[in-house]
């Protein structure tokens, strides 16, 4: 499993950034996570928040949350810092993913959009151990991530279909299966687990802590 990550240039970060309102069905992704978060969360934690228009998105019907908003990308932290430079319900954090997570409380929801599919499998799995464990019960994890293909020719297909060369493919990305995470999820101890969209490499996985910390 490779380690890179060019997410600390910004450079890459802008590039994404410049291509990001342009992928093909994101705001349809955007739209069923909107309709998953209750809008009564009082607290909400925003893994690898980017520019935080994610963020944003909910707090349009969620103005009174506190939310905290977690990157380690300097281009990105600055673009947030300034989304939300008057806003004092978000909390920006600087944190790397490939870290545990820092002791921030519970929280009613926690969301990621594009982020966490940078990390390693095993890391991948600690980390969503630690999002079980940083929700209050009954609280929701969406995770709308960039998830992998079956075939090699499907993968193609799918950076054709977001005007990406083959050649340029980011090595950031460690791109896992959508079963194996949904599996993962269940094993951990959330409920209601299940891919609740998807198109092409995009997918939202989203489950829910009824009880108490995972074993």
């Amino acid at each position: 499993m490779n380690n890179v990550n060019l997410w600390t240039s910004p450079e890459h970060a802008l590039r994404y950034l410049g291509k990001a309102d342009k992928i093909p069905h994101r705001t349809e992704g955007e739209a069923v996570l909107l309709s998953q978060v209750p809008k009564n969360v009082k607290r909400i934690l925003d893994l690898g928040t980017g520019d935080g228009r994610l963020l944003a998105l909910l707090k349009i019907e969620r103005p009174q949350m506190q939310s905290i908003a977690i990157d380690f990308s300097p281009t990105m932290l600055e673009l947030v810092k300034t989304r939300f430079a008057e806003d004092k319900t978000v909390e920006i954090i600087e944190h790397n993913l490939d870290e545990p997570l820092p002791n921030l409380g519970l929280f009613d929801a926690i969301v990621s959009s594009f982020a966490i599919h940078h990390l390693t499998h095993e890391r991948k799995f600690d980390l969503y151990t630690e999002i079980y464990q940083l929700l209050e019960p009954g609280g929701i994890f969406c995770n709308l991530e960039h998830v992998s293909s079956p075939t090699p020719e499907l993968h193609e297909r799918f950076l054709k279909a977001i005007d990406m060369e083959v050649a340029k493919d980011d090595p950031s990305n460690k791109l896992l299966d959508v079963e194996t995470q949904l599996d993962w999820l269940r094993k951990i101890g959330f409920t209601d687990v299940d891919c609740y969209w998807k198109w092409l490499e995009m997918a939202l996985l989203i489950g829910v802590k009824i009880n108490g910390i995972a074993d």
